[in-house]
């Protein structure tokens, strides 16, 4: 019996030691690229990319879910003479425009990601999938607009230390509106939610630095 309590003890104690390396929080900045899809460009969202910038905030509830919310400033542009485009008005129309996105994911990693604790089998790296709700402020060639929008994406993370990540994610970003280049309508067809609105994309590359440990009290992980 004594024996019994003396190897739990240690098991506790291991795996307190293992779980006092978590952390609730984590934080940090991006720097990418950003592309769009719309009026002028209706197939390659690589066609004219831009810079893209923001900052990222995630909590952590476990190894396999995060919350994330996020800032970003990127710039989008596009010109239907690039792509043989003909309006009803025989035009060609161009644009760059500024982009203010923010915005609440919901990430899932594909493996159980972190360091430590074998018995977790815990990951340095992982795939994710990304889903989430947010707004983005679009100024075009003096016009502004503000909509919702939807971004969906795929990334990786790499634990570089303990508490240092390394990220990729690539998103792309369905707008409820058809404003984020400030043009609309041109083939005369109204926008709706399901057609001739605006997307917008960031491939972003992310370093984060966790904080805040997770408190312990009487072995209890709050």
């Amino acid at each position: 019996m004594k024996k019994i309590l003396i190897a739990l003890l240690l098991c506790v104690s291991v795996v307190i030691t293992m779980q006092a390396q978590d952390y609730r929080y984590e934080v940090g900045a991006g720097v990418g690229m950003s592309g769009y899809l719309g009026d002028v460009n209706k197939s390659n969202v690589l066609q004219s990319p831009g810079l893209a910038g923001g900052l990222v905030f995630r909590y952590l509830p476990s190894t396999r879910w995060a919350v994330k919310a996020s800032a970003t400033v990127a710039g989008i542009s596009g010109n239907s003479a690039e792509n043989n485009m003909v309006f009803p008005d025989g035009q060609t129309y161009s644009f760059n425009s500024t982009l203010c996105d923010v915005g609440a994911q919901i990430e899932f990693n594909f493996l159980n990601y972190g360091i430590g604790a074998t018995y977790m089998k815990l990951k340095r790296i992982t795939p994710y999938a990304t889903l989430g709700l947010g707004g983005v402020y679009a100024s075009a060639s003096g016009k502004s607009s503000f909509t919702m929008n939807i971004p969906m994406g795929v990334g990786v993370k790499y634990k570089l230390k303990e508490r240092l990540n390394l990220g990729f994610e690539f998103t792309m970003r369905k707008a409820f509106g058809d404003k984020l280049d400030g043009l609309s309508d041109l083939n005369g067809v109204k926008s709706s939610f399901g057609k001739n609105t605006d997307w917008s994309s960031f491939a972003m590359f992310t370093i984060t630095y966790e904080f805040s440990k997770r408190c312990r009290t009487c072995h209890y992980v709050d």
